[in-house]
């Protein structure tokens, strides 16, 4: 409706059952929205240079706002419109350089992460869980000083270098696209420095104690929830509820077993589990699994032989699971998404410490090299885009190396080899290390 907009007028004005809007009939392009529960929003409405229509929110409402003064700020902005500018454009320019962490993350960046990587979840999941603190906080008020304030109590904490590197590094690249999509002048951490970290990182491997206690606790729970599973029945059949599905004999009681039991035998990364198809693995003579690209770590597919243990598991979990085109499926048929809660129970139950999942990747590799495989077939079996990853590993063949440089001596005649006691006398070839400066001095 047009009206001479009043505080008479309005206090008269009752909601009806639709949101109404009042245009003044002096000042042209003021209005009052009166919504459904009663309230009544000072605005403006306009046509941009394009042709757009707009209605602008004065962000004021009556009667905590006269209406002489909202008319005279709304002829204060309609007066901007008509000199070529656009208040709604302005405050969306505003509202951007308040834009805070969390928004952008679950916003354009989250969408941006999700399109282009194939680890979006992980990333926004350490994003979000490392810098909790940030996550209300407006994109420019994050300075290079907060996040080293940041990484010193992670320090203190103690949270090693290189995982706070790596944290560091996932939230470096969401500045950079700020900046790159004109929500933030500067990337706060452009001149940031990683810590120092051990080039040489301890790699964690099961002991075959260890490996033993975990194959235990999986049998163990594989009884103790088919116990379980018996119990619950004998209870819903007493009450005439709806039993749960019998197990067979040889069917596993969730995907845990035979998920851990692949990992182990395959060194396989868990997303690359998690993701695997039944479409990718053959379970024939030549049995081996295919890691598409798409699912790859390094974007390049390859294929991974299955040893014996690895393809009776996986032929017992096929005939278990059925047509599920996902090889592990959570409850509802789609991936898992959490194996936390599961794995750190086993662990205990193993009593196993600091030993993660992706642990599983290095028992596989360094049981591998320990047996003296190359390690370029351990690279490959991997995964790996070059040697350099793979080399952490090197330290556990000292037997394999020491095979290799003697070889050298078969290039050797007889008489040209030196001995370790050649050239020493009788007393010097008995005599321990520490006594032959004593005995040269007393010879002479």
């Amino acid at each position: 409706m047009k009206a001479y907009i009043t505080r008479d007028l309005l206090r008269d004005t009752k909601p009806g059952g639709k949101v109404m809007d009042i245009a003044d009939t002096v000042v042209k392009g003021f209005i009052v929205r009166v919504t459904l529960g009663g309230a009544m929003v000072y605005g403006i409405r306009y046509t941009t240079g394009s042709g757009v229509q707009v209605r602008y929110s004065l962000n004021k409402s009556f009667p905590t706002t006269s209406v002489s003064d909202a008319r005279e700020e709304a002829r204060i902005l309609l007066g901007k419109v008509a000199a070529g500018e656009n208040p709604a454009q302005e405050k969306k320019a505003k509202a951007v350089g308040r834009l805070t962490l969390g928004a952008f993350i679950d916003g354009d960046y989250g969408n941006h992460l999700q399109s282009k990587t194939k680890t979006a979840d992980a990333t926004i999941l350490r994003l979000k869980k490392c810098f909790a603190k940030f996550l209300g906080t407006a994109l420019q008020d994050i300075d290079s000083l907060a996040i080293e304030r940041w990484r010193a109590a992670r320090i203190k904490a103690g949270i090693s270098a290189s995982t706070v590197n790596r944290d560091i590094g996932a939230l470096k690249p969401l500045f950079s696209r700020a900046v790159e999509w004109k929500k933030l002048q500067e990337n706060p951490l452009k001149r940031f420095k990683p810590l120092g970290s051990d080039t040489d990182p301890i790699v964690r491997f099961l002991s075959a104690e260890e490996e033993t206690r975990l194959r235990v606790a999986l049998d163990k729970r594989e009884m103790r929830d088919r116990a379980g599973r018996a119990r619950a029945n004998l209870w819903r059949s007493a009450r005439r509820y709806d039993l749960l599905p019998e197990l067979a004999p040889s069917h596993f009681v969730d995907y845990l077993q035979p998920a851990i039991l692949l990992s182990i035998n395959t060194g396989i990364r868990q997303g690359e589990l998690i993701n695997l198809l039944w479409k990718d693995i053959d379970l024939g003579q030549d049995a081996s699994l295919f890691i598409p690209g798409k699912i790859a770590k390094s974007g390049k597919g390859r294929h991974v032989p299955l040893n014996d243990e690895a393809k009776a598991v996986l032929l017992r979990w096929k005939a278990q699971r059925g047509a599920n085109e996902i090889v592990f499926p959570g409850r509802d048929g789609n991936r898992i998404a959490e194996v936390k809660t599961a794995w750190r129970k086993l662990l205990r139950d193993a009593a196993i410490e600091n030993f993660r999942w992706h642990d599983m990747r290095h028992h596989f590799a360094s049981h591998l090299v320990m047996l003296g495989i190359d390690l370029n077939t351990v690279r490959e079996l991997l995964g790996h885009a070059d040697l350099k990853m793979t080399l952490r590993y090197a330290h556990l063949a000292p037997a394999h190396k020491m095979s290799a440089v003697q070889k050298l001596m078969g290039r050797m005649s007889s008489t040209e080899k030196i001995t370790p006691t050649q050239g020493m006398t009788d007393h010097e070839t008995m005599a321990p290390m520490s006594n032959l400066t004593s005995l040269k001095a007393a010879e002479k």
